[in-house]
């Protein structure tokens, strides 16, 4: 650990650090660690965007322009590459004899104070530094990152952790500035003949990559398929190579997927299992093999790391149409004045569209307060508006002015439908999920409103894409529905693309028009054994219902047949009334015949494929299809053939029975229900039964029945229950989740697994 690495981890005496060029990808990624470290942190750039605010929630000190005065009192001054030796910034700490230093030499010190893991290559690091990232990640090693692009899965293009040893992170080889790091692991992608302004030739490129796998303390991965990282690292002492054959970890079986690749994974010749990459392209399966090569030398469990991958994919500002289609049009306006947007609402009413709707965002705390009565008037004359926090401009905020002083205007002139979003990043997921087909929706104002708009615009898109031409009959479909009115457990954020099919072929054809673009796709019924994260859930989730999900008979060999959208209680309601008896048990979970066969459900001994006659898929290759029940593999809780195949319809068989001894076993089924389980809002059982000792009596001894964090608690009644107290987050539920299983494991030396389905991100990355 060098000496600038030593006082960055010396955080009794935080470092005040200054960043030169803090709006770019690579400089803002280094705001985002050294903030994480806990030190001060302030930057400078020509211009203010949305990076930089983002920025500034955070915690950075953020000035534009670069000004003398920014670096005063700084013990270190970053710069990159780009910023020029006369810059106002650097030229004042060269004048005070700060120390100046580059930005690759920063990120190096910082990654020195972690196991470092550098990806390296001339092309493909980003995506797969950013596939380690995540792969470690969702096998619970809690990895700091820092990439070269902003990559949804990951949420930033940076990230410091306390919690993990490791940090991942790219290593530019263009300027000479990769013998810099000293590592736990290299990984070596490609090594060709590039940067030629810097670089002599290939020979002195490849002295640079040596260098580094000589500073390497473990595991060097390369890619065995390269010639150039072959010759580097094939001689390293403990390499592991990657690629389609004659390499330590080799991917075999590769079938293309219209967007989507799958392939199997060997380890030598253990077959470790299956990977569906969200991506396309043969290229990205090696980067995938360099990210589940490293991972496992590293110690994550190949099934956590493989899901993980599973996910990964006029005049401007006036008036101006950024999206337009038979459904929506979005115009954004630069107006931010009453009488400029009197005047955009006026145009707007001449295009005769349907509802006008309009998200404003108010330009400086002077103009908010001084013209805030003649806002409302102008804005109630749209039907329906969203109103933003002041955009400041570099203004100081004046106490009791914000956007809610706009919401308050519009509703004192006759607003009725009005809504606050303060925060522009997530305003767009009220504001479009709003949105009905034929409105017109207008972004105003100066600042940088046109960003939800794009957002908008560009998941409309999608959402249009997914749909087809099909009509409302066949498929009905929302952008950003809140997942909390989808799940038994009112908690989730919301999803990208949320899609109802009411026919199979509706569902097949969102399904394949998503699996051709990389847009990951998640199924859910009525959301019982599931908890969706704050962030919500990135890509398109589908909810088969109505039409051919929702129908439920008895056909003439006397069995029931149920579309996957068909609740549990309403499939024994119709056994009942045809005197076929076993599906008593089904009266009490709250689930549809599409969940329970991909968890393979149960209660009163009896599981859902015990009555399974056979289910109609919708494979992975697009073709609809019936397996009979003894074509299906189906275990505790999980269904190998519904991880990659979806269940369209089933049929099951019941015992011909007496109305009596139904009505018996129902009334003894919904007596034990209720007498043992909560009735407020829950996602059922949330650990699976560690041994013999089952999850709710271990809870109970471990003395945390009732316990809470925030408005989630656990049951009073059964102890393997987590409840909305009212108003619940994701958040308090996984909190809660993570103490019971923190004491359980010392405490009892149990590890709980939870038997409730955790998906989406942790924050917002859509």
């Amino acid at each position: 650990m060098n000496e600038l690495s030593q006082r960055l981890t010396n955080l009794s005496k935080p470092l005040r650090i200054h960043l030169v060029g803090v709006a770019g990808s690579g400089m803002s990624g280094l705001a985002l660690l050294l903030m994480g470290m806990g030190h001060r942190v302030s930057g400078s750039d020509k211009v203010t965007s949305s990076e930089t605010e983002r920025l500034q929630k955070l915690g950075l000190r953020f000035s534009s322009p670069h000004t003398a005065e920014a670096v005063d009192g700084a013990d270190a001054v970053v710069y990159s590459s780009a910023i020029r030796p006369d810059n106002a910034a650097l030229s004042a700490a060269r004048e005070q004899g700060i120390r100046l230093v580059r930005r690759a030499e920063c990120l190096a010190a910082i990654l020195n104070t972690k196991k470092g893991i550098v990806v390296s290559g001339t092309h493909g690091k980003t995506t797969t530094s950013a596939m380690v990232a995540h792969g470690l990640r969702e096998a619970g090693l809690h990895p700091s990152h820092y990439v070269g692009a902003e990559i949804p899965v990951l949420g930033q293009n940076a990230r410091w952790s306390d919690e993990g040893e490791w940090m991942v992170a790219e290593g530019d080889e263009s300027d000479g500035t990769l013998a810099l790091y000293n590592t736990a692991c290299s990984i070596v992608l490609n090594i060709e003949a590039e940067h030629l302004d810097h670089y002599r030739d290939l020979d002195e490129i490849k002295a640079v990559f040596r260098t580094l796998l000589s500073q390497t303390r473990g595991p060097v991965v390369y890619c065995g398929e390269d010639e150039g990282a072959r010759s580097v690292c094939a001689e390293h002492e403990g390499a592991v190579s990657y690629g389609w054959s004659n390499s330590d970890y080799t991917a075999k079986e590769i079938r293309e997927l219209r967007g989507a690749t799958a392939f199997a994974v060997f380890r030598g010749e253990e077959r470790l299992g299956e990977v569906e990459l969200g991506i396309p392209g043969r290229h990205n399966v090696l980067n995938a093999l360099a990210a589940i090569a490293t991972c496992d030398k590293l110690g994550a469990d190949f099934i956590l790391v493989s899901r993980a991958l599973n996910t990964f994919a006029g005049a401007r500002r006036r008036f101006e149409t950024k999206f337009l289609s038979k459904k929506l049009r979005i115009v954004d306006d630069y107006g931010h004045h009453p009488t400029e947007i009197a005047a955009t609402i006026q145009t707007a009413r001449q295009l005769k569209s349907g509802r006008v709707v309009v998200l404003f965002q108010p330009h400086r705390f002077t103009r908010t307060q001084a013209l805030a009565d003649d806002f409302g008037r102008v804005l109630a004359e749209a039907d329906e508006v969203f109103v933003t926090d002041v955009y400041p401009a570099s203004e100081q905020p004046i106490p009791g002015i914000s956007g809610q002083t706009i919401v308050d205007a519009v509703k004192k002139h006759g607003g009725s439908l009005v809504t606050s979003v303060p925060d522009i990043a997530t305003a767009h997921h009220k504001v479009g999920n709003a949105l009905d087909e034929g409105d017109l929706l207008i972004t105003l104002g100066a600042g940088n409103i046109h960003e939800p708009g794009t957002r908008i615009a560009r998941d409309q898109k999608v959402l249009e894409g997914i749909v087809g031409s099909q009509s409302s009959d066949e498929v009905s479909a929302k952008l950003y529905e809140p997942m909390r009115r989808h799940t038994t457990m009112l908690v989730g954020g919301p999803a990208q693309f949320w899609i109802e099919p009411h026919t199979f072929k509706a569902f097949a054809e969102a399904v394949d028009y998503c699996r051709e673009r990389g847009i990951a796709v998640r199924v859910v019924g009525r959301g019982s054994n599931l908890l969706v994260r704050d962030g919500g859930i990135r890509g398109a989730v589908i909810h088969p219902s109505g039409g051919e999900f929702g129908e439920c008979h008895v056909n003439d060999d006397g069995h029931v047949v149920a579309g996957a959208g068909v609740r549990l209680k309403k499939l024994a309601s119709v056994a009942q009334a045809a005197e076929i008896g076993g599906f008593e048990w089904m009266e009490g979970i709250p689930g549809n015949v599409g969940g329970a066969l991909r968890m393979n459900a149960g209660a009163m001994g009896t599981e859902t494929f015990d009555q399974v006659v056979s289910v109609t898929f919708l494979d992975e290759d697009g073709e609809i299809r019936t397996r009979s029940r003894e074509e299906i593999t189906a275990e505790y809780r999980n269904v190998q053939e519904l991880r990659r195949n979806f269940a369209l319809q089933a049929v099951f068989k019941g015992e011909k029975d007496t109305p009596e001894n139904i009505k018996s076993r129902w009334d003894e089924s919904r007596a034990k229900r209720r007498g043992s389980q909560p009735i407020a809002a829950s996602a059922g059982c949330v650990f699976k039964n560690p041994g013999e000792t089952p999850a709710g009596m271990l809870v109970d001894q471990l003395g945390l029945k009732g316990c809470e964090e925030g408005k989630a608690g656990v049951s009073d009644v059964h102890g393997n229950f987590i409840v909305n107290r009212g108003g619940a987050v994701a958040g308090d539920v996984l909190r809660l989740i993570e103490r019971i299983k923190s004491k359980a494991r010392g405490e009892r030396n149990i590890e709980l697994e939870t038997e409730v389905k955790i998906i989406g991100e942790d924050e917002y990355s859509f």
